[in-house]
Protein backbone atom coordinates (compact mmCIF):
# COMPACT_ATOMS: atom_id res chain seq x y z
CA UNK A 1 0.00 0.00 0.00
CA UNK A 2 1.13 3.54 -0.75
CA UNK A 3 1.19 7.17 0.34
CA UNK A 4 -0.55 9.42 -2.16
CA UNK A 5 0.31 13.14 -2.01
CA UNK A 6 -1.91 15.46 -4.05
CA UNK A 7 -0.79 19.04 -4.62
CA UNK A 8 -4.32 20.46 -4.52
CA UNK A 9 -6.84 21.29 -7.21
CA UNK A 10 -10.57 20.63 -6.89
CA UNK A 11 -13.06 19.46 -8.14
CA UNK A 12 -12.15 16.21 -9.86
CA UNK A 13 -10.72 16.42 -13.37
CA UNK A 14 -9.84 13.74 -15.92
CA UNK A 15 -12.41 11.37 -14.40
CA UNK A 16 -10.55 11.34 -11.11
CA UNK A 17 -7.31 9.98 -12.58
CA UNK A 18 -5.22 11.38 -9.71
CA UNK A 19 -7.29 9.47 -7.14
CA UNK A 20 -7.90 6.14 -8.86
CA UNK A 21 -4.64 4.47 -7.76
CA UNK A 22 -5.51 5.33 -4.14
CA UNK A 23 -9.04 3.98 -4.39
CA UNK A 24 -7.79 0.80 -6.08
CA UNK A 25 -5.63 0.23 -2.98
CA UNK A 26 -8.44 1.14 -0.58
CA UNK A 27 -10.78 -1.32 -2.29
CA UNK A 28 -8.16 -4.07 -2.22
CA UNK A 29 -7.56 -3.49 1.49
CA UNK A 30 -11.28 -3.81 2.25
CA UNK A 31 -11.65 -6.93 0.13
CA UNK A 32 -8.72 -8.57 1.89
CA UNK A 33 -10.45 -7.82 5.21
CA UNK A 34 -13.65 -9.43 3.91
CA UNK A 35 -15.71 -6.24 4.00
CA UNK A 36 -18.68 -6.55 1.64
CA UNK A 37 -20.41 -3.22 2.31
CA UNK A 38 -17.55 -1.03 1.10
CA UNK A 39 -14.21 0.30 2.22
CA UNK A 40 -14.07 2.19 5.51
CA UNK A 41 -12.61 5.56 4.48
CA UNK A 42 -11.63 7.96 7.26
CA UNK A 43 -11.91 11.49 5.89
CA UNK A 44 -10.29 14.23 7.99
CA UNK A 45 -11.19 17.90 7.59
CA UNK A 46 -9.90 20.64 9.89
CA UNK A 47 -11.87 23.70 8.89
CA UNK A 48 -13.84 26.47 10.51
CA UNK A 49 -17.38 26.89 9.23
CA UNK A 50 -17.60 24.90 6.01
CA UNK A 51 -16.46 21.46 7.18
CA UNK A 52 -19.79 19.61 6.81
CA UNK A 53 -20.52 21.13 3.40
CA UNK A 54 -17.03 20.34 2.08
CA UNK A 55 -17.24 16.82 3.49
CA UNK A 56 -20.50 16.17 1.64
CA UNK A 57 -18.99 17.48 -1.60
CA UNK A 58 -15.93 15.27 -1.29
CA UNK A 59 -17.93 12.14 -0.45
CA UNK A 60 -20.20 12.69 -3.46
CA UNK A 61 -17.15 12.84 -5.72
CA UNK A 62 -15.37 9.89 -4.12
CA UNK A 63 -18.44 7.66 -4.35
CA UNK A 64 -18.02 7.84 -8.12
CA UNK A 65 -14.62 6.17 -7.78
CA UNK A 66 -15.22 3.33 -5.30
CA UNK A 67 -17.69 1.69 -2.97
CA UNK A 68 -16.93 3.36 0.35
CA UNK A 69 -18.25 3.69 3.86
CA UNK A 70 -17.14 7.23 4.70
CA UNK A 71 -16.19 8.08 8.27
CA UNK A 72 -16.34 11.85 8.90
CA UNK A 73 -13.69 13.36 11.14
CA UNK A 74 -14.56 17.06 11.02
CA UNK A 75 -12.70 19.29 13.44
CA UNK A 76 -12.63 23.01 14.08
CA UNK A 77 -9.19 24.59 13.93
CA UNK A 78 -7.36 24.17 17.21
CA UNK A 79 -9.33 21.11 18.34
CA UNK A 80 -7.29 17.90 18.76
CA UNK A 81 -8.22 14.73 16.85
CA UNK A 82 -8.10 11.51 18.88
CA UNK A 83 -6.18 8.50 17.52
CA UNK A 84 -9.19 6.18 17.98
CA UNK A 85 -10.97 7.66 14.93
CA UNK A 86 -8.55 5.77 12.66
CA UNK A 87 -9.47 2.32 13.97
CA UNK A 88 -10.35 -0.31 11.35
CA UNK A 89 -9.63 2.06 8.45
CA UNK A 90 -9.18 0.80 4.89
CA UNK A 91 -7.94 4.22 3.80
CA UNK A 92 -7.13 7.59 5.32
CA UNK A 93 -7.72 10.93 3.60
CA UNK A 94 -6.43 14.16 5.14
CA UNK A 95 -7.89 17.09 3.23
CA UNK A 96 -6.87 20.70 2.73
CA UNK A 97 -7.23 24.05 4.41
CA UNK A 98 -4.91 25.92 6.75
CA UNK A 99 -1.80 23.74 7.03
CA UNK A 100 -0.74 24.82 10.56
CA UNK A 101 -4.25 24.01 11.81
CA UNK A 102 -4.16 20.50 10.35
CA UNK A 103 -0.75 19.86 11.88
CA UNK A 104 -1.90 21.06 15.30
CA UNK A 105 -5.15 19.10 15.35
CA UNK A 106 -3.63 15.86 14.08
CA UNK A 107 -0.47 15.91 16.19
CA UNK A 108 -1.97 13.63 18.90
CA UNK A 109 -2.71 11.07 16.16
CA UNK A 110 0.62 11.14 14.29
CA UNK A 111 1.78 7.88 15.85
CA UNK A 112 -1.50 6.09 15.10
CA UNK A 113 -1.52 7.26 11.47
CA UNK A 114 2.05 5.97 11.05
CA UNK A 115 1.00 2.66 12.59
CA UNK A 116 -1.99 2.31 10.28
CA UNK A 117 0.05 3.10 7.17
CA UNK A 118 2.83 0.71 8.24
CA UNK A 119 0.17 -2.00 8.58
CA UNK A 120 -0.92 -1.51 4.97
CA UNK A 121 -3.59 1.21 5.09
CA UNK A 122 -3.17 3.64 2.15
CA UNK A 123 -2.94 7.36 2.94
CA UNK A 124 -4.01 10.26 0.73
CA UNK A 125 -2.99 13.78 1.67
CA UNK A 126 -4.56 16.63 -0.27
CA UNK A 127 -2.82 20.03 -0.08
CA UNK A 128 -2.35 20.52 3.68
CA UNK A 129 -2.69 16.76 4.13
CA UNK A 130 0.23 16.26 1.74
CA UNK A 131 2.42 18.91 3.38
CA UNK A 132 2.08 17.49 6.89
CA UNK A 133 2.79 13.92 5.74
CA UNK A 134 6.51 14.74 5.80
CA UNK A 135 8.79 14.14 8.77
CA UNK A 136 9.77 17.82 8.61
CA UNK A 137 6.70 19.65 7.36
CA UNK A 138 6.75 23.03 5.64
CA UNK A 139 3.63 24.58 7.14
CA UNK A 140 3.91 28.10 5.75
CA UNK A 141 5.70 31.42 5.62
CA UNK A 142 6.86 33.73 2.87
CA UNK A 143 10.10 35.17 4.30
CA UNK A 144 13.40 34.08 5.79
CA UNK A 145 14.28 36.98 8.07
CA UNK A 146 13.65 40.00 5.78
CA UNK A 147 14.12 38.12 2.50
CA UNK A 148 10.98 37.28 0.56
CA UNK A 149 10.98 33.68 -0.65
CA UNK A 150 7.47 33.47 -2.04
CA UNK A 151 4.14 35.18 -2.20
CA UNK A 152 2.29 36.28 0.92
CA UNK A 153 -0.88 34.79 -0.58
CA UNK A 154 0.60 31.32 -0.05
CA UNK A 155 1.92 32.02 3.45
CA UNK A 156 -0.72 30.06 5.44
CA UNK A 157 -1.02 33.12 7.72
CA UNK A 158 2.66 32.86 8.70
CA UNK A 159 5.36 35.40 7.89
CA UNK A 160 8.56 33.46 8.55
CA UNK A 161 9.28 30.14 6.87
CA UNK A 162 8.05 27.58 9.37
CA UNK A 163 9.06 23.92 9.45
CA UNK A 164 7.61 21.70 12.17
CA UNK A 165 7.30 18.03 12.98
CA UNK A 166 4.90 16.30 10.61
CA UNK A 167 3.31 12.86 10.58
CA UNK A 168 6.57 11.30 9.41
CA UNK A 169 5.32 9.15 6.53
CA UNK A 170 8.09 10.30 4.17
CA UNK A 171 11.57 11.77 4.60
CA UNK A 172 11.29 14.52 1.97
CA UNK A 173 9.67 17.86 2.77
CA UNK A 174 6.53 18.59 0.73
CA UNK A 175 5.17 21.84 -0.66
CA UNK A 176 1.94 22.05 -2.64
CA UNK A 177 0.13 24.13 -5.29
CA UNK A 178 3.63 24.36 -6.78
CA UNK A 179 3.15 26.04 -10.16
CA UNK A 180 -0.16 27.64 -9.21
CA UNK A 181 1.06 29.40 -6.03
CA UNK A 182 4.73 29.64 -6.92
CA UNK A 183 5.65 27.61 -3.85
CA UNK A 184 8.63 26.01 -5.61
CA UNK A 185 10.65 29.09 -4.62
CA UNK A 186 9.81 28.54 -0.95
CA UNK A 187 11.02 24.96 -1.13
CA UNK A 188 14.21 26.03 -2.92
CA UNK A 189 14.89 28.61 -0.21
CA UNK A 190 14.22 26.08 2.55
CA UNK A 191 16.68 23.58 1.05
CA UNK A 192 19.29 26.24 0.31
CA UNK A 193 19.06 27.51 3.90
CA UNK A 194 19.46 23.98 5.24
CA UNK A 195 16.10 24.08 7.00
CA UNK A 196 15.15 20.84 5.21
CA UNK A 197 17.45 18.32 3.54
CA UNK A 198 15.45 18.18 0.31
CA UNK A 199 11.89 18.02 -0.86
CA UNK A 200 9.22 17.99 -3.52
CA UNK A 201 6.71 20.61 -4.63
CA UNK A 202 3.58 19.14 -6.23
CA UNK A 203 1.37 20.88 -8.79
CA UNK A 204 -2.40 20.92 -8.50
CA UNK A 205 -4.27 17.98 -10.04
CA UNK A 206 -1.11 15.94 -9.59
CA UNK A 207 -0.17 13.15 -7.19
CA UNK A 208 3.17 11.81 -6.03
CA UNK A 209 2.75 8.15 -5.08
CA UNK A 210 5.26 6.74 -2.61
CA UNK A 211 5.24 2.98 -2.08
CA UNK A 212 7.26 -0.10 -2.81
CA UNK A 213 9.50 0.52 -5.79
CA UNK A 214 10.18 3.80 -7.64
CA UNK A 215 8.23 6.99 -6.96
CA UNK A 216 5.29 7.46 -9.33
CA UNK A 217 3.52 10.57 -10.61
CA UNK A 218 -0.14 10.72 -11.68
CA UNK A 219 -2.17 13.59 -13.10
CA UNK A 220 -1.75 16.52 -15.43
CA UNK A 221 1.00 18.53 -13.68
CA UNK A 222 4.56 18.11 -12.46
CA UNK A 223 6.41 17.20 -9.30
CA UNK A 224 9.40 19.47 -8.68
CA UNK A 225 12.26 17.82 -6.78
CA UNK A 226 14.75 20.05 -4.97
CA UNK A 227 17.99 18.62 -3.57
CA UNK A 228 21.15 20.19 -2.12
CA UNK A 229 24.13 20.24 -4.47
CA UNK A 230 27.56 21.41 -3.30
CA UNK A 231 26.37 24.54 -1.54
CA UNK A 232 23.62 25.23 -4.07
CA UNK A 233 20.45 23.36 -5.05
CA UNK A 234 19.42 21.16 -7.94
CA UNK A 235 15.89 21.34 -9.33
CA UNK A 236 14.35 18.64 -11.53
CA UNK A 237 10.81 17.81 -12.59
CA UNK A 238 8.81 14.69 -13.27
CA UNK A 239 5.47 14.31 -14.98
CA UNK A 240 2.91 11.55 -15.10
CA UNK A 241 4.19 8.09 -15.86
CA UNK A 242 3.52 6.80 -19.35
CA UNK A 243 0.87 4.10 -19.42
Amino acid sequence: MSIHLVGGGWPLVDEGAVYRPFFDEVTAHAETAGKLDGARLVLVLVRDGDGPQKYAEIVTAYEQLAKIVPVPVISAEGRPIEPSVFADADGIVVWGGLTPAYRQSLEPSFGEIRRQVASGVPYLGFSAGAAIAAEHAIVGGWKIDAVEIGTEDASEDLEQLTVEQGIGLIDLAVDVHAAQWGSVSRLIAAVEAGVVDGGVAIDEHTALIVGDGPLRVAGRGSVWKVTPDSGSVRVSTAGADAS
